[in-house]
């Protein structure tokens, strides 16, 4: 079994697409953790603001069925692949960690590079694994968080209500 986080986005009807996106995420899955929701500015183009999270979870499949699980969930849910790299999107499930996995594959690279770069990441990511060791600069997250630059981004928390289903899961996971 492995300790993964996955990075989860929208900024075209967020709330329905973070919902529809936790429902197959928990039905994959099964209990996950998440951090707080955090709305921030589309980054490298022009568009609506997004909000993000992240979820943990504990799986048995490998890093590249996970990555390969994510993809297919996001097609499923309305993401266009055939839309440029920078641009609104339904949903994005971007794999950040695999326990302490270092993985550079054409399909997939670990951890993830936008961990260190956005605060959109970074921030909930400490959140939930403020402890634990990033796996290349042998650091906590709660450190990289502390010594990010936060004038780089704003970033700012948005409530947000679960549906019953998904809050019974959320509180099944050992935090």
């Amino acid at each position: 079994m492995a300790q993964i986080y996955i990075s989860v986005g929208s900024n075209v009807n967020p709330e329905q697409s973070i919902r529809q996106g936790m429902l197959a995420l928990t039905d994959q899955f099964g209990s996950v953790a998440v951090s707080q929701i955090y709305e921030s500015e589309a980054i490298g183009f022009v568009g609506a603001n997004f909000l993000n999270f992240v979820v943990a979870a504990v799986v048995s499949s490998k890093p590249l069925e996970v990555a390969s699980v994510l993809r297919k969930m996001e097609e499923e849910l309305g993401r266009c692949r055939q839309a440029p790299r920078l641009s609104s999107r339904t949903l994005d499930l971007d794999l950040l960690l695999y326990d302490q996995n270092i993985l550079d594959h054409v399909d997939l690279q670990l951890p993830r590079a936008e961990i260190t770069e956005h605060a959109f990441v970074l921030k909930p990511l400490a959140e939930i694994a403020g402890n634990s060791i990033h796996p290349v600069l042998g650091v906590t997250y709660d450190t990289l968080w502390d010594a990010y630059d936060k004038s780089k981004q704003k970033l700012w928390p948005v409530p947000f209500t679960w549906p019953e289903n998904v809050r019974h899961q959320l509180s099944e996971y050992d935090r």
